[in-house]
C-alpha cells in the first residue's frame, strides 16, 4: 500500500499535469513539433511557477524530479519512461497502478515505479498505441501491437481485466546476443554451438523449442547468422525482432485486422506467399497456428534448412503441440500420416530452458530419426546435463520433473 506521502505526491503530481496540459493549450504549443530543448525549458519554467503559486513546499531534488516526470507525461510515456530507456530491462509487466515489475538478467522484480490511478495507465496505453492506429476501449479491450523500434506491447483493460488494465512491454534490443557471448554466459557449450553450426550448414529443418523468456529468438537470431550468404532468405515474423546480417534477405511481417475487422494478413498468408519467392530456406519467427501446415510442407518439398520456433517445455512435447496445431486448423489426415509428415520435415530439435536464477541454457538437441513403426524416434545430440553445476542440475531436474 502507498504511503501518505506517496499518495500526497501523486496527487501533486496529476494537478500539476493538468496545469501544464492547460499551459501547452494556452501557448498553442504542439508536444510532437516542439524541439527537446524548448519543451523541456518551457514544463521547467511553468511547473516553477505552479509551485510557487500553490505554495507548496518542495526541495530543490524534489522540484527537478516532479520536472522530469511532468516533461515525461506531456513528451513521452510518463512513468514508463526511465524503463524503456533503461538497456538493463527487458520486459515490462503493468499490473494496475501500483504493481510494476521489470525483468532484468532473465530476473523478474519490483519496480519503484508506479502510476497515479488506473485512468493513468490507460492513458499511457493509449499514448503508445496512438502512432501505431489501434485503439483500446470497451468494445476493443485487448491489443497487441509493436512499437517504432520494434519492442512487443500487449495490453488489456476492463471489463475483460478484472483488477485494472494490464500492460506489458517485450523491449527490443538492437544488440542481439552472439554465439561467443552465448558460450561466455554459459548458454551452452563450444561443442554445442559446433554441433548447431553444422547443422545450419548441411541444411537440417531446426525447430527451437522453449518456454516463455527461454531465448528461442535468441538462438534463433544466432544461428540464422551461419546460413551461407549465396543463399535467398525469407523471414516471417508477428514482431520483426531478427537482425540477419546477409546479402539476399527479404522481410515479412503479419498485419492485424483494422478498426473495420479488414485487412488482416496473418503468417499462414505469408507462409503461402513466400513459397511463391523461390526463397532457399523460410525463417518463420514462431509457430503459433495454421502456418505450422505450409511450414512443414515447406521444409519437406525442397526448402531444407528451414527455421522457427515454437512454445513447448520438451522436444516431445513441442510434436504433440504440431499435432495439435495441425488438428484444430484443418489439416485433414490420419493419425500415422501426420506422424510420418512431423518426422520427415523436422530433422532436429533445439530445447531450451529458463532456470529459477534467470539463466538460460541450451538443453538439450535431438535429431529426428524416423523409422516406419515410430515417426518420432528421437537421438539426442548433446544434453547439457553433465556440463552443469551441482546447484543448477538440481534446479534443472527440479523444472523436468514439474
Amino acid at each position: 500500500m502507498p504511503t501518505r506521502v506517496d499518495q500526497e505526491y501523486q496527487n501533486l503530481k496529476k494537478r500539476a499535469h493538468f496545469f501544464m496540459v492547460e499551459r501547452l493549450d494556452e501557448e498553442g504549443i504542439e508536444v510532437g513539433k516542439a524541439d527537446r530543448e524548448t519543451l523541456q525549458g518551457f514544463v521547467q519554467a511553468n511547473i516553477r511557477s505552479f509551485i510557487d503559486q500553490n505554495r507548496v513546499p518542495l526541495s530543490t531534488q524534489d522540484l527537478g524530479l516532479l520536472t522530469r516526470e511532468i516533461h515525461d507525461e506531456v513528451a513521452g510515456f510518463g512513468p514508463l519512461e526511465p524503463l524503456l530507456s533503461d538497456e538493463s530491462v527487458n520486459d515490462i509487466l503493468v499490473n494496475g497502478p501500483e504493481d510494476v515489475f521489470i525483468e532484468v538478467a532473465g530476473v523478474l522484480q519490483k519496480a519503484r515505479t508506479r502510476f497515479i490511478d488506473d485512468d493513468h495507465v490507460v492513458r499511457i496505453i493509449r499514448r503508445i498505441l496512438a502512432p501505431l492506429g489501434r485503439r483500446l476501449d470497451e468494445s476493443s479491450p485487448m491489443v497487441d501491437a509493436r512499437l517504432p523500434d520494434g519492442s512487443r506491447v500487449n495490453a488489456i483493460i476492463p471489463p475483460v481485466a478484472l483488477d485494472g488494465p494490464s500492460l506489458s512491454i517485450r523491449k527490443f534490443t538492437q544488440k542481439h546476443l552472439t554465439a561467443p557471448d552465448l558460450v561466455n554466459s554459459g548458454a551452452m557449450t563450444a561443442e554445442c554451438l559446433k554441433l548447431l553450426t553444422s547443422l545450419v550448414h548441411s541444411r537440417r529443418n531446426i525447430l527451437i523449442s522453449g518456454g516463455t523468456g527461454s531465448g528461442k529468438t535468441t538462438i534463433l537470431n544466432m544461428l540464422s547468422q551461419y546460413i551461407p550468404r549465396e543463399e535467398r532468405v525469407v523471414t516471417i515474423e508477428d514482431s520483426a525482432e531478427l537482425q540477419l546480417n546477409h546479402p539476399h534477405i527479404v522481410r515479412l511481417e503479419t498485419r492485424p485486422a483494422n478498426t473495420e475487422g479488414t485487412g488482416k494478413i496473418t503468417a499462414r498468408d505469408l507462409v503461402i506467399n513466400a513459397l511463391r519467392m523461390r526463397p532457399d530456406r523460410i525463417i518463420l519467427g514462431e509457430v503459433r497456428s495454421g502456418e505450422i501446415i505450409e511450414l512443414l510442407q515447406a521444409m519437406n518439398t525442397g526448402h531444407e534448412g528451414s527455421m522457427s520456433t515454437i512454445h513447448s517445455n520438451t522436444a516431445k512435447d513441442a510434436l504433440v503441440r504440431i499435432e495439435t496445431l495441425l488438428a484444430v486448423n484443418g489439416y485433414d489426415a490420419g493419425e500415422r500420416a501426420i506422424g510420418r509428415l512431423i518426422g520427415s520435415s523436422l530433422d532436429v530439435i533445439v530445447q531450451l530452458t529458463r532456470l529459477p536464477n534467470g539463466r538460460r541454457l541450451v538443453r538439450e538437441v535431438v535429431a529426428m530419426k524416423a523409422t516406419a513403426d515410430d515417426p518420432y524416434k528421437m537421438e539426442s545430440l548433446y544434453r547439457a546435463d553433465s556440463d552443469l553445476s551441482e546447484d543448477q542440475a538440481i534446479a534443472l531436474g527440479e523444472l523436468v520433473r514439474l
